[in-house]
């Protein structure tokens, strides 16, 4: 069976931003603008973790940024540049597990340790997001499903008034191809709030497992 991986990514980047929400206080790792709002939340009610979702914007940026120049660097190199990429979001992903264990739970989510884990994880997903903005660029995000659901209920609703033959194969395969990205993005969310109230912080323990298999996956660079 042909593994689908922007889908892999979808399922992987739906489980840590809900394993990142639940275990650090409310911190958005892989859909960081988010963060603006927890951190709102935060100051008004007095919850932690507010300097974690002030750096997580900015962590986030800086990652891009170097995530693109290795980009272009990685060539000259005679190394891979999608493998290497994703190799080194798995090593983040496995160092942010680790950190998560030997120094979680974290009650309180403005202490170095929650932030040095927070800000592991999200630099993990930004390394993703640039991989498939670049990489997968055709492929419906993977980490922010909002406007991918905006389209696919325009789509329904065009497929509901009638398309002539050739825009209804279009608007079909484009809903099929966006409701697995949902799909499987809503499945890590449920998977991660799952294990995480069985399992606490050792939840962390499967996005490196989903990375690791990503790797397995044969990429076109």
């Amino acid at each position: 069976m042909k593994v689908n991986l922007p889908v892999l990514l979808s399922l992987n980047a739906g489980y840590v931003d809900t394993a990142g929400f639940l275990a650090l206080q409310g911190l958005f790792t892989a859909h960081v603008t988010g963060n603006f709002v927890t951190l709102g939340a935060s100051l008004v009610f007095g919850t932690s973790g507010a300097t974690a979702k002030l750096l997580a914007l900015p962590t986030f940026c800086v990652v891009v940024i170097l995530a693109r120049l290795a980009g272009g660097a990685l060539p000259r190199l005679r190394l891979p540049v999608l493998r290497s990429l994703m190799a080194l979001q798995v090593l983040l992903l496995a160092i942010g597990a680790i950190l998560a264990i030997a120094l979680g739970p974290f009650a309180n989510g403005d202490t170095g340790s929650a932030i040095l884990t927070g800000l592991t994880l999200v630099a993990a997903m930004a390394i993703q997001n640039a991989v498939h903005r670049v990489h997968f660029a055709s492929a419906p995000p993977s980490t922010l499903m909002t406007g991918t659901t905006t389209q696919m209920m325009l789509d329904i609703a065009d497929l509901m008034r009638g398309l002539d033959p050739e825009s209804r194969v279009v608007a079909t395969a484009r809903l099929r191809k966006m409701a697995l990205s949902v799909g499987a993005f809503a499945l890590g969310c449920a998977a991660a709030g799952l294990i995480f109230a069985g399992a606490g912080v050792w939840c962390f323990i499967v996005p490196p497992i989903i990375g690791f298999g990503t790797l397995l996956v044969k990429m076109e660079e």
